[in-house]
């Protein structure tokens, strides 16, 4: 997890939401667009959850970790989604 403002995007990155991670302000979570077509029709569950992480994670500051799971969407959350 970057400081806001620190991780650059640009037209080849998908805003997926954001993430409450019981901080201060909603963490925003980011994926590049030809990452983001591999995995449109996945369902993403992203959790904060106590330990230590690699690679970005929230551990720094917090003693937390990013724990993502995922499952292939369902017929009617895939027509929703587009």
């Amino acid at each position: 997890m970057l400081p806001g403002g620190e991780f650059r995007t640009g037209g080849s990155d998908v805003r997926l939401g954001d993430l409450d991670a019981g901080l201060p302000d909603p963490v925003p979570v980011w994926m590049s667009r030809s990452q983001f077509e591999l995995w449109r029709h996945t369902h993403l569950t992203i959790d904060v959850v106590p330990g230590r992480g690699s690679g970005f994670s929230v551990e720094a500051p917090t003693g937390h970790r990013f724990l993502v799971r995922s499952r292939l969407m369902t017929d009617e959350e895939a027509e929703r989604a587009e």
